[in-house]
């Protein structure tokens, strides 16, 4: 392998040695095609990874122009192949053998001839890969349909394809010392803080890991509270929600290899707002909105309610509701608490059993199984009936989250807040709704308080957090700059050890 921390190898003029360290360093993989032929009295060589490259490229554009002619001097044969006889736009000349081999397993092509001590590295890249599809994870009635592919190429064009502006750069990196996975962060600028920009790249170029194989990767290891339930870091595989983000001033990391793209800061508003949100009128969106909130109200605390005011606060209901739940629990053998922690685990195994099964049974699977179970468990009089419809609702509300992370986050902590109140009733629910808020004001987000901009309050920002204010107010999009930073902030959080950026 490639010596440790980066240390270049510097290419020599001798061929064949050059040959024998490709050779040694992937131990003469079949699939490592090496083409050797002489022009005259020189000497020279292509290199490629069958597979990576497109063969069809490589016989045009590269095979076909590399055939002997009479005005190629050995001193100035490189030149040639390189200006005139090449007719590719990618190419790179480099003397590091480090890089050529990067290149060489990332689909390029390299070139190399006796007596020049530096090689060329042509872009062939032409592996077989997923078209452009129709996101599967955040779907919309109405809005663009495309979605991110495994390619980090592709994925830059469809937003280049939305922002044709020269101020959204992209920088490239390499993470991973074995598997040394391309990362591009991709930002506009004047509008993205470079306070922001630079905390980027320092968390990624911190980071010292063998391999990167998704996103999830990245997102663990630059978030700013490592012990946290609630995502710091959004994610989507919508080129169009990832291009309004870079409109508001954020930072997207791709990763080659996966559909779904990181993008920070991400405060706490951001995971109740949907791509369809600003394709509908501003009185549906807002009204939409709003039900997200009170469904995520419903799905943390709906058992924890029931468990609190069926078990301490009888007084608290309606005699003739208070007569109907009574006799509904009448035989029930177990107490309120024990009957929701069963019927929330068994919706939870049906939820995760419908998706690992097949896609076509895995639906029918999961609504069939619950209704079954439901009803027999409510006739076996293990549960009431009262708790399956709390559950079922509790479960409904979880369903209208438009981030998946944020959904599992609301999972988590009811299991929490059931506990809490089957020990302390309602003064247990408010001290744990206390204990949540004071967490999440605690909380950053790349130095941005993930309450922003509840918490601190910032007046500019709330026409887009419970309302989504009308176009014709909102011209421009919030920028996410007019937030107090504090991205210099929580160091002792990042942990994450250095990684190699790409070309340095």
């Amino acid at each position: 392998m490639p010596p440790e921390n980066g240390i270049p190898i510097t290419l020599h003029s001798d061929l064949q040695g050059n040959l024998d360290f490709f050779k040694k360093e992937t131990n003469s993989s079949p699939d490592i095609i090496i083409r050797e032929w002489n022009f005259g009295s020189c000497q020279a060589a292509l290199i490629f990874v069958a597979g990576l490259v497109d063969n069809q490229f490589i016989n045009q554009f590269i095979m076909s122009p590399l055939v002997p002619f009479s005005d190629a001097t050995e001193d100035r044969l490189m030149d040639i192949f390189k200006q005139h006889r090449l007719p590719i736009g990618g190419i790179q000349e480099t003397d590091d053998l480090n890089t050529l081999l990067t290149g060489l397993l990332s689909g390029d092509t390299v070139f190399l001839c006796d007596g020049y001590d530096r090689g060329l590295l042509i872009a062939s890249k032409g592996w077989e890969e997923r078209g452009v599809e129709e996101s599967t994870s955040q779907t919309v009635i109405r809005g663009p349909k495309d979605g991110f592919t495994e390619s980090l190429t592709t994925n830059i064009a469809l937003v280049r394809r939305r922002i044709v502006n020269p101020n959204l750069w992209s920088e490239h990196y390499r993470i991973g010392q074995v598997t040394k996975t391309r990362v591009a962060i991709i930002y506009i600028n004047g509008i993205a803080s470079n306070k922001v920009v630079d905390e980027v790249r320092e968390r990624l170029k911190r980071i010292e890991i063998d391999g990167i194989l998704e996103s999830g990767y990245i997102e663990e290891m630059i978030q700013d509270n490592k012990f946290t339930v609630f995502p710091t870091v959004f994610n989507s595989e919508r080129p169009d929600v990832i291009s309004a983000g870079l409109l508001e001033g954020r930072v997207a990391i791709i990763v080659d290899g996966t559909p779904f793209v990181l993008m920070v800061p991400a405060l706490f508003t951001h995971f109740f707002q949907a791509a369809e949100d600003y394709y509908q009128r501003f009185d549906i969106s807002t009204f939409i909105r709003w039900l997200r909130y009170f469904a995520f109200i419903i799905a943390l605390l709906g058992p924890s309610l029931y468990i609190a005011i069926t078990t301490f606060h009888h007084d608290m209901l309606p005699p003739q509701l208070l007569i109907s739940l009574s006799a509904q629990r009448e035989g029930i053998p177990f107490p309120a608490f024990i009957e929701a922690l069963m019927m929330e685990l068994t919706f939870e195994l049906l939820r995760e059993a419908g998706i690992r099964l097949p896609r076509a049974v895995g639906q029918s699977i999961s609504i069939v199984g619950a209704l079954v179970i439901g009803q027999a468990a409510v006739q076996a009089g293990i549960v009431s009936a009262a708790m399956v419809i709390v559950v079922s609702i509790t479960a409904i509300a979880s369903f209208t989250m438009p981030a998946y992370n944020m959904a599992i986050s609301i999972r988590m902590l009811r299991f929490g807040m059931m506990g809490i109140a089957a020990c302390f009733g309602l003064f247990g629910v408010v001290a744990g709704l206390i204990f949540i808020i004071q967490h999440l004001c605690h909380l950053r987000s790349f130095g941005i308080p993930y309450l922003s901009p509840f918490a601190p309050v910032n007046v500019s920002m709330q026409r887009d957090t419970l309302l989504r204010a009308p176009w014709w107010i909102m011209r421009k999009k919030v920028s996410m700059a007019n937030l107090k930073e504090n991205a210099g902030g929580n160091h002792a959080d990042r942990d994450t050890p250095t990684s190699k950026r790409e070309g340095e």
